[in-house]
């Protein structure tokens, strides 16, 4: 299969392009099949294609797809990230059966979620 974006050939069944890395196709957001990353249209379907950055087209009001997956929407949001150390669990899972520390693991995180959710 020839690359559209390096004109590398790849051997058969190949996914990415050994010479550029680029995907050798696009699955259809509609019905998953494979087509050119040139194509604009599902070769199967009719549905309009998308390729990802790089590639031969990718119009900027519909969401990118990547080879080998349905449509992928992509959204901005805002999150929040808590860490937290559980100092001390190492030792104490060393001296503890696996289902006593899944048990302690289980009443710890419910307590979380219960204190966190507040």
């Amino acid at each position: 299969m020839i690359c559209a974006n390096c004109g590398g050939e790849n051997e058969p069944g190949r996914r990415f392009c050994g010479d550029c890395g680029r995907p050798l196709s696009v699955a259809c957001p509609a019905c998953g099949a494979a087509n050119s990353t040139r194509a604009r249209f599902c070769g199967d379907c009719g549905a309009p294609l998308v390729v990802a950055a790089g590639g031969a087209h990718e119009p900027e009001d519909e969401p990118s797809v990547s080879a080998g997956s349905a449509a992928t929407l992509t959204e901005r949001r805002h999150v929040s990230v808590l860490f937290a150390d559980l100092v001390g669990f190492t030792t104490l899972a060393e001296v503890r059966d696996s289902e006593e520390v899944r048990d302690l693991l289980t009443r710890y995180f419910a307590a979380c979620q219960t204190v966190i959710g507040r």
